[in-house]
């Protein structure tokens, strides 16, 4: 039988509670708390699959990383360590992300085909990240995929 991903968090987090964890049971309570209220979001409750999972432990990540700038600038550093070590704690379930090296490529490589399609200039935007994304979901962020796509179409 394999695990899924909510299990392996259920999991993480009962071993955080027996090692008194504070932090990671902390984080792992409120993905998990996330993760539910995405699954009875809607109409009806349902399963969330592990793509979807990824996708919320991605959007807690994320949020993480802009609480800790948020604290930095707010003269706050000890909360920005904090919101520092939980997204670093989340980033751990997350796939392996790209270099800058490997994104490059990838983006390069969807402004030929947004070329060979029409799409020229800063207005082809679009069509290559509508390339992109699929190609490197979950594994960069949108912020840095966009900006290496901006960069690419202006030459």
């Amino acid at each position: 039988m394999t695990t899924t991903l909510k299990s392996k968090l259920h999991d993480d987090l009962n071993a955080a509670i027996r090692e008194r964890d504070e932090l990671r049971s902390a984080t792992l309570r409120l993905t998990l708390a996330a993760i539910t209220k995405e699954e009875v979001a809607g109409k009806e409750k349902r399963e969330l699959s592990d793509d979807e999972v990824l996708k919320v432990i991605t959007k807690e990540a994320k949020k993480r990383r802009e609480a800790a700038d948020a604290f930095a600038q707010g003269g706050r550093p000890e909360q920005a360590e904090r919101e520092k070590a939980e997204g670093e704690l989340l980033a751990t379930y997350l796939p392996k992300q790209l270099s800058d090296d490997e994104l490059t490529t990838i983006v390069a490589q969807a402004v030929e085909e947004a070329k060979a399609g029409g799409a020229e200039g800063p207005r082809a935007m679009g069509a290559v990240m509508k390339i992109v994304n699929p190609k490197v979901a979950g594994q960069a962020d949108g912020g840095r995929v966009a900006a290496i796509v901006k960069q690419q179409l202006q030459g």
